[in-house]
């Protein structure tokens, strides 16, 4: 995923596509989304034979790749993002917001970018979060189920 991210050609879109770089930023946020939330039901129902694990990682990668794709965009737009010349520069904002650590040597100041930038916060709340938690009990199921005995009382 990393490799794609860094080698399809994104730079057809952003400022030379506007409303297809929005749309297109929606629909994969909404479709990763979705398919999270199916993943936690499945977790939460106990479904026989889900696999978070297998899924769970990669959808949240791709959301992270997915922000990071948009931030690229929008640093094409004068005004909107300091700091971002680079698909690196990109990623690597992506994941200090996502990580709230907020070094301040990328700067979002247009109003696509902050709104991005909100939207990779309460994305990263609600969808990502969830799934986390949902895998991480998946995998405290499964080793209980095992015969794991858990820490000393």
């Amino acid at each position: 995923m990393v490799t794609a991210y860094f080698l399809l050609p994104l730079d057809r879109l952003g400022p030379r596509r506007p409303v297809l770089s929005w749309v297109l930023f929606g629909a994969a946020l909404a479709l990763i989304a979705v398919l999270l939330l199916v993943q936690v039901a499945r977790v939460l129902l106990a479904v026989p034979g889900a696999r978070p694990g297998l899924v769970i990682p990669p959808l949240m990668c791709l959301s992270v790749l997915v922000f990071a794709t948009a931030y690229q965009g929008l640093a094409q737009h004068p005004g909107e993002l300091d700091g971002i010349a680079t698909r690196l520069d990109a990623l690597y904002f992506t994941l200090v917001t996502l990580a709230t650590v907020g070094y301040g040597d990328i700067t979002p100041r247009g109003q696509g970018a902050r709104l991005v930038a909100i939207l990779q916060i309460l994305y990263s709340f609600v969808f990502l979060t969830a799934a986390a938690t949902a895998l991480t009990n998946h995998l405290r199921n499964a080793l209980r189920r095992h015969g794991d005995p858990g820490p000393p009382t």
